[in-house]
């Protein structure tokens, strides 16, 4: 079997695997939650439930749409399910312009720097160019990546295997970077392991004990770590052999 430092770059997922997407969405949802009073009313499991049921759809429906205004759009979804009266215009536009505010966990921002001594870093990620762009100069504190590709560039959304075919193709065309030397590295299950399968794309699972969502019966990885601090861990103890 191959070791870590074999491969050549990265392609992350970001929200969830960098970012704390499901901390993120919960605070997002709050507003709405308290307005209703209803912050006590759902478990931390059945409102991530409820959200990826709607996320999941919406992406289904309008794969082009991008993600600020996708979430703009579940929003009153959101609601109803929540048995929350209909909120306003400007909450959705609030609620899908929370994603740049989102927490990055506490590992990230070392690891990637670290990380970047070893691979190419690129994002394959499932929001929108602005979005991205808002958490890169926030929560991630400018780290530098070596290509960025989203959703809004593609027109889909993972776990649409077209994702991962555009960013085969970006890879090998800017760097040089065969499929065999790319490994997927993310969190979702659902998102990202199952499709990189599929095409045939070797994956690191960075677990984040506790995450409800993008989780499936059937675990699909060729690493696991609970942290991206623990895989840079490992690349630099295997870069010194």
């Amino acid at each position: 079997m191959a070791k870590l430092t074999d491969f050549k770059l990265l392609s992350f997922d970001v929200y969830g695997t960098l970012i704390d997407w499901e901390s993120g969405v919960l605070t997002a949802l709050q507003p709405l939650l308290r307005r209703n009073n209803k912050s006590d009313t759902y478990t931390r499991k059945e409102l991530l439930e409820i959200y990826h049921k709607h996320e999941a759809s919406q992406q289904q429906k309008t794969p082009d749409l991008s993600y600020c205004d996708l979430l703009a759009t579940i929003h009153p979804d959101l609601a109803k399910d929540l048995n929350c009266n209909p909120p306003s215009e400007e909450e959705n536009t609030a609620f899908g312009n929370s994603v740049g505010k989102w927490p990055a966990f506490p590992d990230t921002v070392d690891a990637l720097h670290r990380l970047a001594k070893h691979y190419k870093l690129v994002v394959l990620s499932n929001v929108d160019r602005n979005s991205f762009s808002t958490t890169n100069s926030g929560p991630l504190q400018g780290v530098p990546f070596d290509a960025i590709i989203t959703a809004q560039d593609i027109g889909s959304y993972k776990p649409s295997l077209k994702n991962f075919d555009f960013m085969l193709d970006k890879v090998k065309e800017k760097f040089g970077v065969e499929k065999a030397q790319v490994l997927q590295t993310a969190q979702s299950q659902f998102h990202d392991h199952h499709p990189a399968k599929k095409m045939g794309i070797t994956s690191c699972w960075i677990v984040r004990p506790g995450a409800e969502m993008g989780n499936r019966d059937e675990e699909i990885f060729d690493w696991k770590f609970d942290t991206l601090g623990e895989m840079a861990d490992v690349v630099e103890k295997d870069a010194a052999k």
